[in-house]
């Protein structure tokens, strides 16, 4: 597989022109998971068997072995793509990298960590697929976390907190394991933490949102990027942000646009122009007439 360069957005794979199409890309944010990438990226592969998918693993620069770790395993995954940050800029930063080097329409992701069970994430993507065009995300909602109290207890707060002021129904936002439209994805304002408040931000935009019960495993490699009162805080003080991108929001309600009649005239976001129509009282002046809505 030939890479090109893509701007600011780092890597896209020129792919060849019989590669089928995938319905599903899984984008996959890691941070030095040398000791859980490889194994991760093989259970997201047997998860998804005998489907057009597409794997993308997003390296945020990590100073391990990360990308070579994933890189060995080219042969054995052929869906496999490996992307990589010059610098470090978070986890939202990749899943953002991920969905927009992804060429399916609907993007799964998962946790890089390999605590999330990749075995949950074709029932997120097949709910998706079979709703409505207005279900834009299909979360995931740790049934049993497996992490330590400390986590548990800053998880649940800050979860309460956003609840109450955000009223986005997720009582799990924090799960990594979602199913998205990529394109609703990218109608979204980014921030950096913009993967905590995808609910509340795909609501903001007019879509809809669904929620399933999830695994949830132990990490068995590795450790946490974050610490407690660091995600505590950083959660509290992004709410402030997406409370004053959801106080500006604007809803137009649903968007038509009529059919065009007669000849010459053309349709603009905001104005409609047009041209005369020898009629009226215009004959074959040449004026145009622009017609606000």
């Amino acid at each position: 597989m030939n890479l090109r360069r893509t701007g600011f957005f780092g890597y896209e794979a020129a792919m060849l022109a019989d590669a089928p199409a995938p319905k599903i890309s899984v984008v996959v944010p890691v941070f030095d998971e040398a000791g859980a990438a490889p194994s991760l990226a093989r259970e997201i592969a047997a998860a998804f068997a005998g489907r057009p998918f597409e794997l993308i693993f997003v390296d945020d620069a990590s100073r391990d072995a990360t990308a070579a770790a994933l890189l060995a395993l080219a042969p054995e995954i052929p869906q496999l793509r490996v992307l990589r940050h010059r610098r470090n800029a978070g986890q939202s930063r990749a899943i953002r990298t991920g969905v927009l080097a992804a060429r399916a329409a609907i993007v799964v992701t998962l946790d890089g960590d390999g605590q999330n069970d990749p075995a949950d994430a074709p029932r997120l993507a097949d709910h998706l697929a079979a709703g409505p065009a207005r279900l834009a995300l299909v979360g995931g909602v740790r049934a049993k976390r497996r992490d330590n109290l400390g986590k548990r207890v800053a998880s649940r707060i800050a979860n309460g907190v956003r609840q109450a002021l955000l009223k986005d129904a997720a009582a799990d936002t924090g799960c990594g394991l979602k199913a998205f439209r990529r394109e609703a994805f990218l109608r979204l304002p980014y921030f950096d933490h913009l993967h905590r408040f995808l609910p509340a931000m795909m609501l903001r935009e007019g879509f809809e949102t669904a929620f399933e019960p999830v695994g949830h495993r132990p990490r068995q490699a590795g450790r946490s990027k974050y610490t407690n009162l660091g995600r505590l805080w950083a959660s509290l003080s992004d709410l402030a942000g997406v409370l004053w991108l959801n106080a500006r929001a604007r809803d137009p309600g649903e968007i038509v646009e009529p059919p065009l009649s007669g000849q010459g005239r053309e349709q603009h976001r905001d104005d409609q122009e047009v041209e005369g129509a020898n009629q009226g009282g215009h004959g074959g002046s040449g004026e145009r007439e622009i017609v606000r809505r």
